[in-house]
């Protein structure tokens, strides 16, 4: 009995077609997460790209502009 006061804002409707909106909320906001997920994923790689162009154009000047050692 306790645990039936403790939890009074728990509602479970006897018609289960109210759950299909949450459902379809739900899915949807999966999906978008997911989309989402994989568009930063695609940025990530193409800022790593940049990156590493940038890293290999700055020692390729770095080495040019170096004195021979003797």
């Amino acid at each position: 009995m306790e645990m039936v006061l403790l939890m009074p804002f728990l509602y479970f409707p006897e018609d289960k077609t109210l759950y299909i909106p949450a459902f379809l909320t739900l899915f949807l906001f999966m999906a978008l997460g997911y989309v989402f997920f994989l568009w930063i994923r695609k940025k990530s790689r193409q800022e790593e790209e940049r990156t590493r162009e940038l890293e290999q154009r700055i020692l390729s000047e770095r080495e040019t502009k170096q004195p021979p050692h003797m």
